[in-house]
């Protein structure tokens, strides 16, 4: 999967998952029909909103985003629907690549986030483990504490 792949499936599916938490928020607020929809709409888009997360670091170290591109990338992920524009707004300004510039063979790492990265495309199968478990153990943590404004 290359970077631009990459980020546009994240940001759709980031998206998605905005819709089914307001959806079930709707239901639960609104028509005050059910809260059974909350629990898992919350967990799922908390889960995709942190795999944006990394992906986005992921893609800013490839492209070599500036500061500010990169924090509206992570920014995007809180506005309801944003990420979607946000890739857009990114692709058309020729800042998504159909490559990994630190893939093997390519450009030789040159500072410590790039040679994880270039470690991460060597193995990307471990890598994506280490990543599903890494973001599972802080998906879990946040579960412990609880949802915003719950009391322990």
């Amino acid at each position: 999967m290359n970077p631009r792949t990459l980020f546009r499936t994240v940001a759709v599916a980031e998206a998605l998952t905005w819709a089914f938490l307001l959806l079930g928020m709707f239901f639960k607020y609104v028509t005050r029909t059910t809260e059974a929809l909350v629990p898992p709409a919350g967990a799922v888009h908390g889960f995709v909103f942190l795999c944006f997360v990394v992906a986005t670091a992921f893609v800013w170290i490839n492209q070599r985003w500036s500061l500010i591109t990169g924090l509206l990338g992570f920014a995007s992920a809180i506005i309801p629907f944003a990420t979607v524009p946000y890739e857009r707004w990114i692709e058309r300004r020729g800042q998504l690549s159909a490559v990994w510039r630190l893939a093997p063979g390519a450009e030789s790492p040159r500072n410590l986030l790039e040679q994880l990265q270039a470690s991460v495309l060597r193995s990307p199968l471990v890598a994506l483990v280490v990543t599903i478990v890494g973001i599972s153990g802080v998906f879990t943590a946040l579960l412990l504490v609880g949802p915003p404004g719950s009391s322990s």
